[in-house]
């Protein structure tokens, strides 16, 4: 391998809001583990990346968000780069993106109007969720429970007094909420195959709603395929009767439960994507 060269690329601060030294560790440590199987890795922040593609590595891993460096990535991804997650695929976990994608691909999820923030009259029968329609919750106020129209409204209001045009109003989903992470996809399968895990998300009671771990596996797969993630995590219902909806989906979460585990996996996964040459 020759110590091939490789960058890893941080999550902006501003969208790791509580969680900047998880993120930034589940990147290092991946980093480590690509050095020992013989990359010559270097990590930076988005910041340190250069306008130019000149001297820049083929390979990159990423968890950066923000709109100006994606579009940055992705013209090095037209040139042959090799990038995990792909620019594009990041640019679909905005939420606009992510709801259409679902709709299309079938992936069961909450009823979803995209709708401007600079709205009046809003009217809903039962609970929804107002969120920003761009990226994921950065800091309080972009994701809002709301109990009817009138609050609906007024959370609207607030996005966009913030500047923030439009948002997503999701029918609110009873039931357990469960957290979850994977890398791979069947589409793409590594020789060692797909790795996933889920676990209850904490400050919640929980039902017990039965249900087919497979089947949420095989669910998740799903949203990362419409996306086109290869490194992601999310969020879950399952509602009473076992019905399972996908309410969110990231690209390259922290992994923080199964850090040492995930990272060492990550590694493996994108040390046979850079060799082989498989592209998103």
């Amino acid at each position: 391998m020759n110590g091939r060269e490789c960058w890893g690329i941080f999550r902006e601060r501003a969208h790791s809001p509580g969680r900047e030294f998880d993120d930034a560790e589940i990147l290092r440590l991946t980093g480590k583990h690509l050095d020992a199987n013989g990359f010559h890795v270097s990590l930076k922040t988005p910041d340190e990346i250069p306008a130019t593609v000149t001297g820049s590595p083929s390979v990159m891993f990423m968890m950066c968000e923000q709109t100006g460096i994606l579009e940055q990535l992705h013209r090095w991804d037209g040139k042959g780069a090799s990038i995990v997650n792909s620019p594009v695929s990041v640019r679909n976990t905005y939420r606009e993106r992510m709801v259409l994608l679902f709709e299309q691909a079938q992936v069961a999820s909450p009823a979803s109007r995209i709708m401007p923030t600079e709205t009046s009259g809003v009217r809903y029968a039962g609970s929804v969720w107002v969120k920003r329609g761009d990226v994921h919750s950065t800091q309080d106020g972009d994701v809002t429970f709301a109990g009817g129209g009138d609050e609906a409204e007024r959370a609207l209001r607030r996005l966009a007094l913030r500047g923030i045009r439009s948002a997503v109003v999701q029918d609110h989903v009873p039931g357990d909420l469960i957290k979850f992470y994977g890398i791979g996809r069947p589409d793409l399968l590594p020789r060692d195959g797909t790795w996933f895990r889920w676990f209850y998300h904490k400050d919640q009671h929980v039902a017990g709603h039965p249900f087919d771990p497979e089947k949420l596996a095989d669910l998740a797969h799903r949203a990362a395929a419409a996306l086109g993630l290869e490194i992601y995590g999310g969020d879950a219902i399952v509602s009473d009767g076992g019905a399972m909806t996908v309410i969110d989906l990231n690209a390259w979460p922290s992994f923080a439960l199964y850090r040492e585990e995930a990272a060492e996996r990550i590694a493996s996964y994108l040390t046979e994507r850079f060799l082989e040459g498989h592209a998103s």
